[in-house]
């Protein structure tokens, strides 16, 4: 036996262990809105580390995955139509929240020409690398709902302004 077929099977993954990552990766996929593929090719292993800890702390799972152990998770879900851009060395974004998987490969590859995306499914809709970049750019829940709170309070703090300077016309009118 050659040394590469002995390494290569050191490598492989036996049945339970595939099942167990298809499993972990399926319950991901679950709760997911949003998975993001990215080719990673070249990029140093601080770099890495630096997005992982990233994604951790955005509450974004993020792996490298073998490509057919993701598509079997994604089978039956609405991410099942991204199977066939599972191909390469590609790392797996997946998030709950709908932009923080795209935003933070996003964020990582305008610094590093190394992480190039591939594409993403979000709602349902396979979204190719510009459509990533898209839904990276959207403000965040929070940035939105305070968008919202402050266009809501805009028009009563105004007529409130406005009913403070008649009230303020009548007293020195009367004075």
């Amino acid at each position: 036996m050659s040394a590469f077929r002995i390494m290569e099977e050191d490598l492989s993954l036996n049945l339970q262990e595939k099942q167990a990552v298809v499993a972990e990766v399926g319950a991901q996929v679950a709760q997911a809105q949003t998975i993001v593929l990215a080719e990673y090719r070249g990029i140093g292993v601080a770099d890495i580390t630096k997005l992982r800890a990233n994604a951790r702390q955005s509450g974004v799972y993020f792996h490298v995955l073998k490509n057919t152990l993701a598509r079997r998770a994604v089978q039956g879900t609405p991410f099942e139509t991204l199977g066939d851009k599972m191909v390469g060395p590609l790392v797996y974004s997946i998030s709950s929240d709908a932009v923080a998987a795209a935003k933070i490969v996003y964020d990582f590859a305008r610094t590093n020409d190394k992480l190039v995306v591939k594409a993403g499914s979000y709602n349902g809709k396979v979204l190719d690398a510009a459509g990533v970049n898209a839904l990276a750019t959207v403000p965040s829940k929070e940035v939105l709902l305070a968008q919202l709170c402050g266009l809501l309070q805009s028009p009563v703090s105004g007529l409130a302004r406005a009913i403070a300077a008649v009230s303020e016309q009548k007293a020195g009118a009367t004075a």
